[in-house]
């Protein structure tokens, strides 16, 4: 049995030629511009301190209570290349400062990881390099751990999963036979991308844009074999309506899971074949616009549609049509077609029952199999494609224009040198629908075309099943056995998992690895025990990474995929952190994995918790790029190498070659840009911490982050104050007392109170509602600089509770320095803790409103000045304009004159006085 965990991984500290052989020569922009400059804190000492302590004594080690509510952060598990990146790093930052957050807010958090460890780049890599999968897969996670812990991320570990371990995909299988079982999971045939010389099928990344294989360069062609789908399309309903539920999405992710589902409301007709064949005597078509139903001028089939085949086609077109659709086999050719809109006549017509005229039937490949019906009507005047289509194959001589404007220009004609697609007015070659608005005549077409037994209404998603078959040997084996006398036969939960064989040779030639491995191929029946063999494709990926947010809440798990009652609990996901490309797939196969299981009872949803109807993630937080600073030869358009640029002045960066200003530009990070940057170099130069900082305050998490390392030194400079503030704290010998009431402390000190509880609202905020954690940062360090500034005595207990609050808040996005400044806070403090036990500040209300506010005082209509008066007086008239008169700017624009009226506005705010 393969099992990832029991191939010995390599050194986890590896050095850079090991990291050169795993990944190529990959090329990093410079990290840093000047020469190193000396950290205001030694950082490195700092973070090498607490992880000894932590790995001693975890900080969130038995805080765990039943009295505690649950709170699950997660964050996209990765694909174990080898190697983090920056966007791995942002990604992981954000979910470790808010689960930390959470921690601190009296939850039981769940923050697991794990590897999405099946896939197409392993098995590439162990025919490029001649190393097992499972070997190039174990060493690469060792490496990403390693790299992980040097950002002094918090994971659960022991709730880690990965993909690829027969512990995980045992139960993958097992919920392959719970769609099997309930007749979700299926075969049939489908089309695939064929290598012709190395005789196998490629994934759509290994076909070039020349429609050529990555590896052989012959030209692919499109083959049909029998494949596995899982059945989506029944939860098209579901999975369109319960978008409304996901209040905390993103508005643009809703879209775009709306549209890839497509739901349309029609008709579907049903047309006669003039002269039938012995397999098909009709076609079907769905059309949104039934009121265009006397417009249809031809139908066009899918290459693949059962009429097109020799027996069923004229044999004067037969020969046209068969080349044409084998011409299709040629991927560029298909795309080429696609684009075009070219098609071929068949010979063959339908009858249509209202205007009884014979239509003709086109092939073309615009039209997919397994979308609808596989067959759909022309109508040429009224849908923009059918009239490329119909002029580019030159299908009617005449275009019937069957619904006009409603309104049109007095005297003038209509323009019929393109579709008119909006709705109207039936035109008279509608026949008895003439002067009947669309909307009416849609209804009425309906209920015609249903008495005549012709059409009846009907819903059509875009959504198509899912294809989960691959004919690789990096996944999950499909739990199928095929037996000449029982046929399908799922192999028994006790058998599983079936586990992929470990002497597999992977050549990238000769069809599917697994269907080379006799001795795991032949097998017996599980039905009549006779001999059978193994089902040789293995899952699609997108299957792993479908349900393990929920082998996450019971990882350990031997007799299920998960406890119903543990999964329960933690369900659904409270927040989920990644990027927007996976907005489609990925969530939408992940809802219907989560409400499949719901429906069969493996788990059940707590009342009054959202977003419900099995729905798997309530809050989705897709993080935006991290893109890398990019410098081009202003004359070539080159892309420069580091070392082809001078970046000694970093605001004034210049060619070594010439001393001209390169083109600057920010740009998706990629070895070809010679842009990308090194999380581990970026760490060793500055410290994780003000690397967790910048990384967050450079932009919102939503937002593309422009990585530049020039403006570190800030944070660290920062960190110091924060430091030297903590310090200040500490060095006192004044015992810590409680807080004064509000009325019994200084105008300085209620000022700072007032200060540190704002921040403590907008942070708090800021971590559990709006996730704008730059603004938070930034709210943090104005309440330093406020410290800092204030005249209020580091005896006092509000600036100890100022500077406690301060540090406390900041530790979940620095957590060393806030261990670190923490620790210098409690030096006199008889029982010494980590920061991360202290409970999160609470605002207090009353704190929040100020004894004073701004008034601005206008004369005649004209400002003329400002002073500060009391909240209470706000409303005073009076009193407002003796504050006034003794001020200085008072007294030259009122003087001893009378006041005529005054006009109190804004809360006391702006007052007006006409003299």
């Amino acid at each position: 049995m393969l099992r990832c965990q029991q191939l010995r991984p390599w050194s986890l500290r590896t050095s850079p030629s090991v990291r050169s052989t795993l990944h190529g020569n990959r090329l990093y922009a410079s990290t840093t511009t000047t020469a190193t400059k000396k950290a205001p804190i030694d950082f490195s000492s700092v973070e090498a301190k607490w992880k000894a302590k932590w790995a001693e004594s975890p900080p969130f080690k038995g805080l765990e209570t039943k009295d505690k509510p649950n709170y699950y952060v997660l964050s996209m598990f990765p694909y174990p290349s080898g190697m983090l990146h920056m966007g791995h790093v942002r990604v992981y930052t954000i979910s470790d400062t808010l689960q930390r957050f959470r921690r601190m807010s009296g939850y039981n958090v769940l923050h697991p990881m794990g590897w999405d460890a099946f896939g197409l780049p392993a098995e590439n890599a162990a025919i490029e390099r001649g190393i097992h999968p499972a070997e190039w897969t174990v060493k690469n996670i060792g490496i990403m751990k390693e790299q992980m812990a040097m950002l002094s991320l918090d994971f659960d570990w022991s709730k880690e999963v990965t993909t690829c371990d027969p512990s995980y995909y045992k139960w993958t299988q097992y919920i392959f036979l719970e769609f099997f079982k309930a007749g979700l999971a299926y075969q049939k045939e489908a089309v695939v991308n064929w290598d012709p010389v190395d005789k196998t099928v490629l994934a759509n990344e290994q076909v070039d844009h020349e429609g050529k294989s990555w590896r052989s360069g012959a030209l692919v062609e499109r083959k049909k074999l029998k494949q596995w789908f899982f059945k989506v399309t029944d939860f098209s309903e579901a999975l369109l309506k319960d978008i409304d539920l996901l209040e905390n999405w993103p508005e643009r992710v809703k879209q775009m899971q709306r549209h890839w589902i497509g739901k349309s409301k029609g008709a579907e007709f049903e047309f006669p074949l003039a002269t039938p064949t012995d397999n098909v005597s009709s076609l079907k078509v769905f059309t949104s616009r039934p009121d265009t139903i006397f417009g249809v001028q031809y139908l066009v089939v899918a290459p693949e549609h059962p009429l097109v085949n020799k027996g069923s086609l004229p044999q004067e077109h037969a020969k046209s049509v068969l080349d044409f659709v084998k011409g299709l086999e040629k991927k560029q050719n298909m795309e080429e077609a696609e684009e075009s809109k070219k098609g071929v006549f068949t010979g063959l017509y339908v009858n249509h029952p209202l205007t009884k005229e014979n239509i003709p039937i086109y092939v073309a490949p615009y039209v997919l199999a397994e979308y609808g019906t596989g067959a759909v009507m022309g109508v040429p005047a009224h849908d923009k494609r059918d009239w490329e289509f119909c002029h580019a194959n030159n299908v009617v001589d005449e275009i019937k224009f069957v619904v006009e404007p409603s309104i049109k220009e007095v005297d003038k004609k209509l323009d019929y040198s393109e579709p008119f697609t909006a709705q109207g007015i039936l035109t008279d070659l509608s026949g008895p629908y003439k002067g009947m608005k669309s909307k009416d005549a849609m209804k009425a077409v309906m209920r015609d075309a249903s008495k005549i037994g012709f059409g009846h209404g009907a819903t059509q998603y875009r959504l198509k099943d899912w294809l989960l078959s691959r004919q690789r040997y990096w996944g999950a084996p499909i739990p199928i056995v095929h037996c000449p006398e029982c046929n399908v036969v799922p192999v028994p939960q006790e058998q599983l998992p079936v586990p992929l064989p470990l002497d597999v040779s992977l050549t990238g030639k000769g069809g599917s690895p697994l269907a080379r491995a006799e001795e795991w191929v032949n097998c017996k029946c599980p039905k009549c025990n006779g001999p059978a063999k193994r089902e040789t494709d293995t899952m699609d990926t997108f299957v792993d990474s479908s349900w393990y947010f929920m082998r996450y809440t019971d990882a350990q798990n031997t007799s299920l995929p998960f406890d119903p009652e543990k999964a329960s609990a933690r369900l659904p996901v409270d927040i989920y952190i990644g990027g927007v490309e996976h907005a489609i797939l990925h969530l939408l196969y992940s809802r219907f994995f989560s409400k499949f299981l719901l429906k069969q009872g493996a788990y059940h949803a707590e009342p009054n918790t959202k977003p419900g109807n099995g729905e798997p993630f309530n809050i989705l937080l897709t993080q935006g790029m991290v893109h890398g600073q990019t410098f081009k030869d202003p004359v070539t358009q080159r892309f420069l190498k580091p070392e082809e640029v001078d970046t000694t002045d970093p605001k004034n960066p210049k060619l070594v070659a010439n001393g001209e200003t390169p083109l600057i530009s920010f740009e998706k990070m990629s070895k070809s840009k010679y842009n990308g940057v090194d999380p581990q170099t970026v760490v060793e130069q500055h410290g994780i911490d003000p690397v967790r900082l910048h990384i967050l305050y450079k932009a919102p998490p939503s937002e593309v982050l422009e990585w530049e390392d020039t403006s570190i030194v800030g944070m660290q400079r920062w960190l110091a104050k924060v430091l030297k503030l903590a310090e200040t704290v500490g060095n006192t010998t004044a015992k810590t007392t409680s807080i004064p009431a509000l009325d019994k402390m200084s105008n300085e000190e209620r000022d700072m109170y007032r200060e540190t509880h704002i921040t403590i609202k907008q942070v708090t905020e800021a971590m559990s509602t709006t996730y704008s954690l730059n603004t938070a940062i930034s709210d943090l360090i104005k309440l330093s600089n406020y410290i800092h500034t204030s005249s209020v005595q580091a005896s006092s207990p509000v600036y100890q509770h100022a500077v406690r609050s301060l540090v406390t808040m900041m530790a979940p996005v620095t957590p060393t320095l806030g261990e670190e400044s923490w620790e210098t806070i409690s030096r006199n403090d008889e029982k010494k803790s980590s920061v991360f036990t202290q409970s999160w500040p609470t605002f207090e209300e009353k704190a929040l409103e100020k004894d004073t506010i701004d008034c601005v005082i206008q004369v005649n209509g004209k400002t003329r000045l400002n002073i500060t008066v009391p909240v209470g007086t706000t409303s005073d008239a009076a009193t407002i304009e003796k504050l006034a008169r003794d001020t200085p700017q008072g007294q030259k624009w009122l003087g001893d004159k009378p006041i005529r009226r005054a006009i109190v506005a804004k809360s006391g705010q702006l007052v007006n006085f006409v003299i």
